[in-house]
């Protein structure tokens, strides 16, 4: 037992682990931007430019209410808006790896910095340039 809690612990203390962690508190506040951005800003533009349809009351009623009973409805609105929320974050997603990959291109294109001469040949030509002056 000792042996499984020292290895979960190795494991879970890993960089990548916490790396892993840190990225999906902030994907979880990212997508929270996102679908706010989608619910209370893009859909609404876009049902105004529609003619005033709020894309959360569009549905397909199956079997409207009676009495006690809720009518059963397909809402494809918010269907559509998840959709909506998902391409915008596919593409903010694709956005950010896309200048990633163009940062570490950069950083890996960058030419080496010339080797150092190596000790002999700094004194072989110290003594060249002092046999030159003489």
């Amino acid at each position: 037992m000792k042996k499984l809690l020292k290895e979960f612990k190795d494991f879970a203390l890993k960089g990548n682990v916490i790396d892993l962690a840190v990225a999906v508190v902030i994907g979880g506040a990212f997508g929270k931007i996102v679908a706010s951005l989608v619910n209370d800003i893009i859909m609404p533009l876009i049902g105004w430019l529609l003619g005033g349809v709020s894309f959360t009351d569009l549905k397909y009623v199956i079997t409207p209410a009676s009495g006690d009973v809720a009518e059963a409805a397909i809402y494809y609105g918010a269907f559509i808006q998840t959709i909506v929320d998902f391409l915008i974050i596919a593409f903010s997603i694709f956005l950010f790896i896309k200048l990633f990959s163009v940062a570490k291109k950069k950083k890996e294109e960058a030419p080496p910095a010339p080797p150092a001469a190596a000790p002999e040949v700094v004194l072989l030509e110290e003594i060249r340039d002092l046999l030159k002056t003489k």
